[in-house]
């Protein structure tokens, strides 16, 4: 925008989280992805309140106060599922959980693409690929047994 702050305007903010590996197939992870019930499973929930999800989407309330919401936005194949924001989250995003087969199971990350102006970037960028390489250590263990 003219005439903005320089520091408000918003800028393309991407995010990989590590890469982990499941031990189940692309395809069972996508069915308990494409379930956003299932989301709170991978949440850290001594960080998290509020929580609230049907099939299709999952909102919660994270430390801050701070409301994000996640929709269900669609698949690849077997190779990426992808949520977005919702009207709730605090600035547009895009999640893709990419997926690889190995010969273990399953390699994947989680990949963060949003619209957040510099001020915001340099306060969530540190919690956001936390939560992320978190969710990914989660849905490892959901699968290993």
């Amino acid at each position: 925008m003219e005439g903005q702050p320089k520091h408000l305007e918003s800028i393309g903010m991407k995010i990989k989280g590590d890469t982990v590996i499941v031990t189940a197939e692309r395809s069972e992870i996508i069915d308990f992805l494409r379930d956003s019930n299932n989301i709170i499973h991978l949440l850290p929930k001594d960080k998290i309140s509020d929580y609230t999800s049907s099939n299709e989407m999952c909102a919660f309330k994270v430390q801050g106060g701070v409301i994000i919401s996640l929709y269900q936005d669609g698949v690849e194949g077997q190779d990426v599922l992808y949520m977005k924001s919702g009207e709730k989250s605090p600035f547009p995003f895009r999640l893709s959980i990419v997926m690889n087969t190995v010969t273990e199971g399953t390699e994947g990350y989680i990949q963060f693409d949003g619209e957040v102006n510099t001020f915001l970037k340099l306060m969530v960028e540190r919690p956001l690929t936390s939560l992320f390489n978190f969710m990914s250590e989660k849905l490892k263990e959901q699968f290993s047994s």
